[in-house]
């Protein structure tokens, strides 16, 4: 009887199959022994394991199972997997950084397209309640690029360690890092988890690989102010992703994150603190404010362009707050003395029986082919020749055209605003002249980072928008809008992203605030998903990160006015 208390039993999801397994061995162990390599359904190309599935829980391999479990080893190829290489890489630039610039720190400020935007930063010298950026050189970067894989090739280990929160504290103070112990001082726990690389500690949003040997594939190349680090692409392992400059992005996401640092926000730890200190209502008014300064200065453009360009388009990703960026630049217009006249794009699919289908067989009303273009570019080229058109109404019961004697006649200080997923992609209106188009790209682009090296992902702030939207106006569960939150992703990389530098104006459509006011509706949702719900590994992530923020209490969300973006997903907005 002793000698099977020894062993416990774990079910491998991978091979299907019950495993008795030493009690105390680790997942890398078990990993070593029956699933080395996950092979990826659609591709078929195989992947190291560096993390697991425990209960749909995201485990670290040096992770001890005591009692019967149900295992899935991960590889590069899962979302969760990706996410902990980057963890890891992240981990061993910053070691790279503080080897060979002591005087320095690593900032990962946010995300791009290919990697990460980072920046190396002077560790006491600061202007404007900002560090300096130390500007590395090509021949710099290459010394710290070589670093790092001195650092791959030593096969250290990343060890976790559970510390007391005052001596992770300290820890962080003399890192130079004052977000990450401010944060840890504002959460007013006991313990802090820490990881460890060649006696160097750090802390960050999951968990980490179990050695360096595993990080062969990366780059790092200058951009902008710093670099972008690069992991591997999601279609070839072996090679990183090219890297795309997106000047007009860069510059709307780095203007965001020297604001915050100007209204001393430079962290989840700052922003916990200015609400446990009552300070809540004056960071929605001051963000409120900065929205509808900027909303003012595209509709100034807009205005002295009135001439030339009559057509404004405006696009974003899904729970972008477009709905309402148009509504709140159509009213700027009209301080203006614009008249703006609302075109819906929706009126113009194709009928039901020519709209094309995915590759599940669906109707795919999300590409452009599925809207008719010709008869758009007419309609709009007849009303910018001062002709007058009937506006479609589409009947989407019936999946056809109809028309309903809605007119339309453009006048001399009308404009016209269409919204939507396309307004981006010039082959919408290919055959209208683009001098005559004023285009609008709207998106969440950057939202508060957890601390200096644990950036937050831009889909992670709209994926709580549209959980919370859906829940309260379609009553669709939570399981089911993270379920389809891959496939919308997947329609934004083809249909939007691609097509932000087109625009000739961007609107950041984050709020600093946001976050503890969504923590407010998302959590009880997210509370709801069940262990064996297929959404309940991104629930537990959603959940841990929601936990590293003070929520905002009802009567802070009460000061919300009616006008902002956040009430398009909470509800209560006037427009």
């Amino acid at each position: 009887m002793e000698k099977e208390n020894k062993y416990i039993t774990i079910f491998c999801v991978n091979d299907g199959k019950n495993h008795r397994v030493p009690v105390g061995g680790t997942l890398q162990e078990i990993s070593n022994k029956y699933c080395t390599c996950v092979t990826d359904p659609k591709t078929g190309e195989k992947f190291e394991v560096i993390a697991a599935l425990v209960d749909n829980k995201l485990k670290e391999l040096s992770y001890k199972p005591m009692i019967f479990h149900q295992v899935e080893f991960i590889g590069y190829n899962h979302p969760d997997g990706r996410r902990t290489y980057i963890r890891s890489l992240c981990f061993v630039l910053q070691n790279a950084i503080r080897e060979l610039y002591p005087d320095k720190v690593l900032v990962i400020d946010h995300s791009l397209p290919s990697g990460l935007y980072c920046e190396i930063r002077e560790a006491v010298k600061v202007e404007n309640g900002r560090r300096l950026v130390y500007f590395a050189t090509d021949e710099e970067l290459e010394t710290v690029r070589d670093k790092m894989r001195e650092i791959v090739r030593k096969d250290l280990p990343f060890i976790k360690k559970k510390l007391l929160s005052t001596e992770a504290q300290r820890i962080f103070q003399a890192n130079h890092q004052p977000a990450k112990a401010e944060l840890q001082i504002s959460l007013g726990t006991f313990t802090c988890s820490v990881y460890y690389l060649d006696g160097r500690a750090d802390t960050f949003h999951g968990p980490l690989i179990p050695s360096t040997r595993f990080l062969k594939v990366f780059e790092i190349i200058g951009f902008g102010n710093g670099f972008c680090l690069q992991p591997p692409s999601l279609n070839n392992f072996n090679k990183v992703m090219p890297l795309k400059r997106q000047s007009k992005i860069y510059a709307a996401l780095k203007e965001y994150s020297d604001w915050c640092s100007i209204i001393g926000i430079d962290g989840l730890g700052t922003l916990n603190r200015a609400i446990m200190d009552g300070k809540a209502i004056n960071i929605i008014n001051l963000s409120e404010a900065q929205h509808e300064k900027r909303y003012s200065e595209i509709a100034e453009i807009i205005y002295a362009n009135r001439g030339e360009k009559r057509i404004v388009m405006i696009a974003g990703p899904s729970s972008s707050g477009k709905t309402t960026s148009s509504l709140r630049l159509t009213l700027q217009c009209r301080v203006l003395g614009l008249k703006p006249k609302v075109i819906e794009l929706d009126n113009y699919f194709v009928n039901r029986e020519n709209t094309p289908r995915d590759e599940d067989g669906n109707y795919d009303f999300e590409c452009l082919e599925a809207m008719d273009l010709d008869f758009l570019n007419q309609q709009l080229n007849e009303l910018l020749e001062g002709k007058e058109i009937e506006i479609p109404k589409f009947d989407f019961k019936n999946g056809c055209r109809t028309f309903t004697g809605n007119r339309l006649k453009l006048q001399e200080k009308d404009i016209l605003i269409l919204e939507g997923i396309h307004a981006l992609n010039p082959e919408m209106t290919s055959a209208v002249d683009n001098a005559r188009i004023f285009r609008v790209y709207a998106s969440a682009l950057t939202s508060l980072n957890i601390d200096e090296n644990n950036n937050m992902s831009t889909s992670d702030s709209r994926l709580l928008r549209r959980m919370v939207r859906d829940n309260r106006t379609r009553g669709i569960v939570p399981e089911e809008t993270i379920v389809r939150w891959n496939s919308v992703r997947r329609g934004e990389n083809r249909n939007i992203f691609p097509f932000q530098e087109n625009a000739d104006a961007l609107f950041n459509s984050a709020l600093i605030f946001e976050i503890p006011l969504l923590k407010y509706y998302a959590e009880p949702l997210l509370l709801r998903i069940p262990p064996n719900s297929p959404a309940y590994t991104e629930a537990v992530r959603l959940l841990k990160f929601l936990n590293y923020v003070i929520a905002l209490q009802p009567s802070e969300i009460a000061a919300i006015p009616p006008t902002s973006i956040m009430r398009e997903f909470i509800g209560g907005q006037t427009l």
